[in-house]
């Protein structure tokens, strides 16, 4: 394992609202997530589009974080000793998952050429400012299957962001691809979206997590071995609710369900186990940490993908601290 690379890391801010990054809830916030063990945080950064069949992608007043809150955000992960990948993600105001966004590709049809032209000047965009920052890694995509599926127009924005970013580029797959676009051997580090189903409703114990697992980190080595780079999950997580581990990407609360924090701090556990000491699996940044956290004694009846609180954050301090 290259210890250089490992991140012991999480995804911080998602959807954060305008202001909130540059808050003292905010501070409190990250300062409680880096006192966990960790090395390096994922700050996130929301760009737009109307509907997954629009070509233009724009910052949004309000939903988009300012320049400014970057910064102010970077520089705080910066003073508690912390790497930084940024990560742009692209969201659809159709409430669409961005896996969808596709297009004819049909000669002359132009769709996808309208989008990569925005989507380049936001990626480049982006580049500048994580160049600028010393932000250590940069994400160049998240869960875009329509989009890798473009493997010449995906190298080429892949080059443009090499002429303006000297760091570690990562580029987020969904689980289920990683063997799927011939392009990703042009980055430095492949990112899974981590959601594997490993349990089912018959089967919840950490023991058949571990089983299910083992079946991960095998597929997981033929994409190393493809195309002959690092992996990270680059997103992985569960909601303390009982069952969601047989469908952890999932984030609908399901009411007539207990909450069940073992076994979120199980699915942890077994994940963390069964890839850690792998010589090309290089870390993780779990999904998610949010920038406004409420009063610890309220963080348990958040049925959310946060650990905050819970029995996960003590197997995430445990592992990040003591390993």
């Amino acid at each position: 394992m290259d210890k250089k690379l490992f991140c012991k890391g999480y995804t911080w801010g998602f959807f954060s609202r305008e202001g909130e990054l540059l808050s003292e809830e905010a501070e409190r916030s990250m300062k409680r997530l880096a006192s966990n063990g960790l090395d390096w945080i994922c700050i996130t950064v929301n760009g737009w589009q109307e509907t997954f069949y629009s070509t233009t992608i724009f910052s949004l007043y309000g939903l988009t974080q300012t320049d400014e809150e970057i910064a102010h955000a970077v520089s705080m992960a910066k003073s508690l000793g912390l790497k930084v990948c940024l990560k742009p993600m692209v969201n659809c105001l159709d409430r669409s998952w961005r896996a969808r966004i596709d297009f004819p590709s049909e000669e002359g049809s132009g769709y996808w050429e309208k989008w990569f032209t925005s989507y380049n000047r936001f990626m480049v965009y982006y580049a500048k400012m994580a160049e600028k920052l010393g932000c250590e890694m940069l994400c160049t995509g998240c869960e875009m299957a329509g989009m890798d599926k473009q493997s010449d127009r995906c190298r080429y924005m892949i080059k443009k962001v090499r002429d303006v970013y000297s760091g570690i580029i990562m580029h987020n797959i969904n689980h289920g691809d990683e063997l799927r676009f011939e392009w990703l051997g042009d980055v430095d580090v492949i990112g899974i979206s981590g959601y594997y189903p490993v349990t089912d409703a018959a089967n919840r114990s950490i023991d058949f997590m571990r089983k299910r697992w083992s079946e991960v980190v095998l597929r997981l080595e033929k994409c190393h071995e493809k195309y002959n780079r690092p992996i990270m999950f680059a997103e992985i997580g569960v909601r303390n609710e009982q069952g969601c581990s047989s469908y952890p990407w999932d984030f609908l609360y399901r009411s007539e369900k207990p909450v069940d924090e073992q076994e979120q701090s199980d699915f942890y556990e077994s994940a963390m186990e069964a890839t850690w000491d792998i010589p090309w699996f290089c870390g993780y940044f779990w999904w998610d940490w949010k920038a406004v956290i409420p009063a610890e004694e309220k963080a348990k009846d958040n049925r959310d993908f946060t650990i905050y609180g819970k029995l996960a954050e003590k197997t995430l301090r445990k592992w990040y601290t003591e390993k």
